[in-house]
């Protein structure tokens, strides 16, 4: 009977060694205060870095590698670090729980600091401003000049986007699409009427010269800035904050925005 009650003992003390193990994370998911999200991507030797396809600051080359100004930046930051980085393409709109659950260590895309984004992620300064703008054909854009001009027309937008935001709020018509160059896509083909994407991406991606060089962007209807969130709780954000301010204070963020183009959107440290 003693070994009995001796042997269910140490089968619970062995559940609740398990459970306990389990509860161990990196700072900000399941770790409690005293982790740190910095120690667990130095542990590991890679920082994951969750994106999609967004000229200027997340986009393949012809050979395939992830360029663009928050590439550069997140390459950068990791050999900060002394780590890897690795970029992982994700649905926008799971960010967050992709981020949860630790699939990803950060979401580094053009993130606007929208209310959703500041409280469910750790998050950095902003680095940059931009706006939510409207693309339509350059040959009916002399019609589309105001808000008011917009309440006929079909959107596409990025589903959970601050692009998705602003067309909720003034009630129009939109379908969700996987990620803001597929919203240019449907403007093209003719599915939808227009899109709503970021002004740096319309800057970067349509007009003279570009890929869609009949389409143009039209209506402003926000301003926004752009962060990098990390876990809830995480110190990540922190030293972010301070490599920022060391890269604009040496020159090298410049240098990278003037590369892609986006030097006039730089928020100063």
């Amino acid at each position: 009977m003693k070994r009995k009650v001796l042997s269910i003992l140490l089968c619970a003390g062995m559940a609740v060694s398990l459970l306990a193990g389990c509860g161990s994370g990196p700072g900000g998911s399941q770790g409690g205060e005293d982790s740190s999200d910095k120690a667990y991507v130095q542990d590991k030797g890679t920082l994951v870095v969750g994106i999609t396809n967004f000229e200027p600051m997340d986009y393949q080359d012809e050979s395939g590698e992830w360029i663009g100004f928050d590439a550069d930046m997140a390459r950068a930051f990791g050999e900060n670090l002394g780590v890897e980085v690795e970029f992982v393409e994700i649905d926008w709109d799971n960010k967050i729980l992709e981020l949860d659950s630790n699939t990803i260590d950060c979401v580094w895309n053009g993130m606007t600091l929208t209310e959703e984004v500041t409280s469910s992620m750790e998050c950095t300064d902003a680095y940059l401003q931009n706006a939510q703008v409207v693309v339509v054909p350059s040959d009916v854009a002399d019609q589309y000049q105001d808000t008011d001009s917009l309440s006929d027309l079909s959107f596409a937008v990025e589903a959970g986007s601050a692009g998705e935001d602003e067309v909720s709020a003034l009630g129009l018509n939109y379908t969700p699409v996987t990620a803001q160059a597929d919203a240019l896509m449907e403007v093209d083909a003719g599915t939808s009427d227009a899109a709503v994407i970021d002004l740096l991406m319309a800057a970067a991606m349509i007009g003279d010269g570009t890929g869609y060089a009949d389409l143009t962007y039209t209506v402003s209807l926000n301003s926004e800035e752009y962060g990098v969130g990390f876990r809830k709780g995480s110190d990540l954000a922190e030293e972010l904050n301070t490599f920022f301010a060391q890269c604009y204070e040496d020159g090298t963020m410049e240098e990278y925005a003037q590369t892609y183009g986006v030097q006039a959107a730089l928020i100063g440290q």
